[in-house]
């Protein structure tokens, strides 16, 4: 059965027709992960939808709803990275919830053997209150503690607390070689850039990021025991690929750029990026088949999966481009990820109507609506909530 047509909002404030195309055959599951790429989808949170998750209250979640997401993304052959700003890290998600997630997910992981990287930070410190070196750190620690005990690779996400004390780039080597140090086992940097968060401005101790990449690759290269990879958010794919070509032999760049990862993951001569993505949770399946093909050598068949998806990305990680969680929450529901659209700290409202519309479009021509009826069915229920007539 089809699912009806529908009228969708447009920018310029008419109505436009949509019937969704058919839903794409569902893939093999579980799957194998990919062998030629590392590839991590960074998953976001259900919130409960009978508990307030206002904004500034206590976040909690939909368990279910949240863990059955991750294991969806690891029947696909995805690594799973949780607990990072995909799940609203500074964003709705206070550090108590995060724990828990980082708990739940570990033994989730553990039992199938699954890959999964966690986030540790500082935003458990209070807000606003002044900072020093040794505070940072001291938070750092706790956090990584949490992580190491799930038994999950952590991922030392960039500190608003350290970028607001730091005075140069002598005091991020000094905080991250004290982390890099007390570390179990190797870890996965993260480079954050201010389009994500603008509170990271000047991060690593240099105004322009591009002056920061000799020192990040020197900090690299002095703990490369100690350095898995770096994951890089800048949306700036000339500076990634800088980076890339002067990691040491051993250490993985993960892109984390949401407008230009096909040609990066697929890369050059001279080397390729891995994958830690927001919008491989949205793109889940067309990503691991394009991720499956690229094994076999079929690079036609990866860009033919690959292209459809960037103008979706990109659209979802429109300025604001912090709101793009909106976004990969929203795509979740409509496949039936989670029973409702809410989110936590009411994040949800963080997009128009007619943003979402547009997102429903590119979804459907990049072949990621796994159930064009329920999909169908669920955004009409939105529009007319909305006051729109679909």
């Amino acid at each position: 059965m089809s699912a009806a047509p529908l009228r969708l909002p447009t920018p310029g404030g008419g109505l436009s027709a949509f019937t969704p195309r058919p839903a794409p055959p569902p893939p093999a599951a579980p799957a194998a992960p990919p062998r030629s790429r590392v590839a991590y989808a960074a998953a976001h949170v259900a919130a409960d939808p009978l508990a307030g998750n206002a904004i500034g209250a206590p976040a909690r979640l939909d368990w279910d709803a949240t863990l059955a997401f991750r294991h969806h993304l690891w029947d696909l052959g995805l690594g799973v990275a949780d607990a990072m700003d995909t799940a609203q890290r500074g964003m709705g998600l206070d550090w108590p919830a995060t724990a828990e997630l980082i708990r739940r997910s570990g033994a989730e992981a553990a039992a199938r053997g699954a890959a999964l990287a966690c986030g540790a930070g500082t935003d458990h410190l209070p807000a606003g209150a002044p900072a020093t070196l040794e505070s940072v750190i001291t938070g750092y620690a706790e956090q990584l503690e949490t992580v190491e005990a799930a038994g999950a690779v952590p991922v030392l996400m960039a500190s608003r607390h350290l970028a607001a004390v730091a005075r140069g780039p002598e005091d991020y080597a000094k905080v991250y070689g004290r982390l890099l140090e007390q570390v179990r086992g190797p870890v996965i940097l993260h480079w954050l850039g201010t389009a994500f968060d603008p509170a990271l401005a000047g991060y690593w101790g240099h105004a322009d990021p591009a002056d920061a990449v000799p020192a990040v690759a020197e900090l690299i290269a002095a703990h490369a025991d100690r350095v898995a990879g770096i994951k890089v958010s800048l949306l700036d794919a000339d500076l990634e690929v800088r980076l890339r070509r002067r990691l040491p032999a051993g250490v993985r760049l993960f892109t984390g750029d949401d407008f230009n990862y096909p040609d990066l993951v697929l890369g050059d001569a001279e080397g390729h990026s891995d994958a830690l993505l927001g919008i491989f949770a949205a793109i889940a399946p067309a990503a691991a088949a394009a991720l499956r093909a690229l094994d076999s050598g079929d690079t036609d068949r990866y860009r033919a999966l690959m292209a459809p998806t960037v103008p979706l990305a990109r659209h979802v990680f429109a300025a604001p481009t912090y709101h793009y969680k909106t976004g990969i929450a929203f795509l979740a529901w409509l496949n039936g990820h989670q029973p409702g659209f809410t989110m936590v700290g009411g994040l949800h409202s963080a997009r128009d109507v007619v943003h979402l519309a547009e997102t429903l479009r590119l979804a459907d021509a990049a072949g990621v609506l796994t159930d064009p009826d329920t999909a169908v069915r669920r955004m009409r229920r939105l529009l007319e909530v909305a006051g729109v007539a679909p």
